[in-house]
């Protein structure tokens, strides 16, 4: 097995992976990012359910806007990740983002936030993601030996799990007592800070050896879509987290009306719910390095898989209204979201690590893009389905539906992939 860490980095790696600083920059960055990101996700989701007053049709268009880049770029900017300097990458994207938020303030503060112009920064936002993602996941093999790649995204989830436990209360609050127009403020430094942070990681990145006569991106795009759906392994789990995409689609579109306009749960009580999904993430992600190492990168996955099907059902049978009693609700809910929650912190540790782990570094832009951009396209579509599910079915209806998505993603773990481990070689 080859190690594709950066160069100049010893080969094993300090017991804390913290201790690593090039890591600890790339930690920080993120982490200060995923605590911004979740105070300004409670301003985005209030203003378009409360503000803009929007349908279940616009809602779920605007939740689809972020992921449109996918379904044009993905691929090819994933081709382009195993070529460019994927550092220098995600501190642009960074920077750019820092610029997109600030603008908002403006749109509130002189009466100009439409549907069409939250529209056209979520799609703005979207774009920037794509790049950001697609340089962030190949990179960190590079900055941290193979061998340590379950601590590290162990540390990343942790950190941005406690992120999204204190940002939807801090949000909520905050949100309460001086309107979206701060947070996206916020927002927008978080983003410049985490830009310099990023800056400073010291790393040497390989250069691109040229292509060969004649070929070209579609050629790289077609080789890592072969790669992957041809793994015995990685084509499983491919489309495993594609299943999970669509539940997740579901769950992230219908969640927040829901519980705002059926159950009209306050939107502190709403922040609290979504911070009890934030504990249950810190808690997967501190036990998912033991729960690999036990039952192996497929064995994690699949227990993550099953645990993220329950909160659906029971939101999906308990006969829940707005005329239930507040301190019912909310214990409802916010189970929900922990349970939720600690499905994700077990299985993203797993999955992420397995991934960047079985690949070589060459392959890697290529191999997250494949799925990321399936992933995507599915969420698209699924986001769009919601607000006909929505209209057509109602909301336990969909949450049901929601439930027979992530059964389906459980289901596709039995296979060769069930048996897989982290110690896995790259092939």
């Amino acid at each position: 097995m080859r190690d594709d860490a950066g160069e100049g980095q010893a080969v094993s790696p300090p017991r804390e992976i913290l201790r690593h600083p090039a890591f600890a920059y790339f930690w920080s960055a993120t982490t200060i990012r995923a605590f911004g990101g979740a105070i300004a996700g409670v301003a985005f989701q209030v203003v378009i359910v409360n503000v803009l007053d929007a349908t279940p049709v616009q809602i779920s268009v605007l939740s689809s806007l972020g992921v449109v880049p996918y379904l044009f770029l993905g691929l090819i900017v994933g081709a382009f990740m195993d070529r460019w300097r994927r550092q220098r990458t995600l501190v642009a994207t960074t920077v750019g983002r820092a610029i997109l938020l600030a603008g908002v303030p403006v749109l509130l503060l002189t009466s100009t936030l439409s549907f069409w112009t939250l529209g056209a920064v979520i799609l703005a936002l979207g774009v920037l993601t794509l790049f950001a993602e697609s340089a962030a996941q190949p990179l960190l093999p590079r900055i941290v030996p193979r061998a340590s790649l379950v601590s590290a995204n162990a540390r990343l989830g942790q950190s941005g799990t406690v992120a999204s436990t204190a940002g939807p209360a801090l949000g909520g609050a905050l949100l309460k007592l001086v309107g979206p127009s701060l947070l996206f403020i916020i927002e927008a430094v978080i983003n410049a800070i985490a830009a310099v942070l990023q800056a400073r990681i010291r790393i040497t990145e390989p250069k691109a050896e040229p292509r060969q006569p004649g070929r070209h991106v579609g050629h790289d795009i077609v080789e890592g879509t072969r790669y992957v759906y041809r793994h015995p392994t990685l084509r499983p789990l491919a489309l495993s987290v594609h299943a999970w995409f669509l539940g997740n689609s579901i769950v992230v579109t219908v969640f927040a009306v829901y519980v705002l306009r059926s159950l009209s749960l306050s939107e502190w009580a709403y922040g609290l719910a979504l911070a009890a999904g934030g504990i249950g993430g810190f808690a997967g992600a501190v036990i998912a390095p033991r729960i690999g190492a036990w039952l192996g990168a497929g064995g994690g996955i699949l227990l993550g898989r099953v645990f993220a099907i329950v909160p659906w059902v029971v939101l999906a049978v308990v006969p829940l209204s707005d005329r239930s009693e507040t301190a019912l609700t909310l214990s409802i809910v916010a189970s929900a979201q922990f349970i939720y929650g600690l499905a994700m912190g077990i299985e993203d540790t797993n999955d992420i690590s397995y991934r960047q782990a079985i690949a070589h570094d060459e392959i890697q832009g290529r191999m997250n893009a494949t799925i990321r951009t399936v992933n995507r396209v599915v969420f698209f579509f699924g986001a769009l389905l919601t607000g006909v599910l929505m209209t057509l079915l109602g909301y336990r209806w969909t949450l049901a539906a929601a439930a027979v998505a992530f059964s389906v993603a459980a289901l596709v773990i039995l296979s060769p992939l069930r048996s897989a481990r982290h110690e896995d070689v790259a092939d």
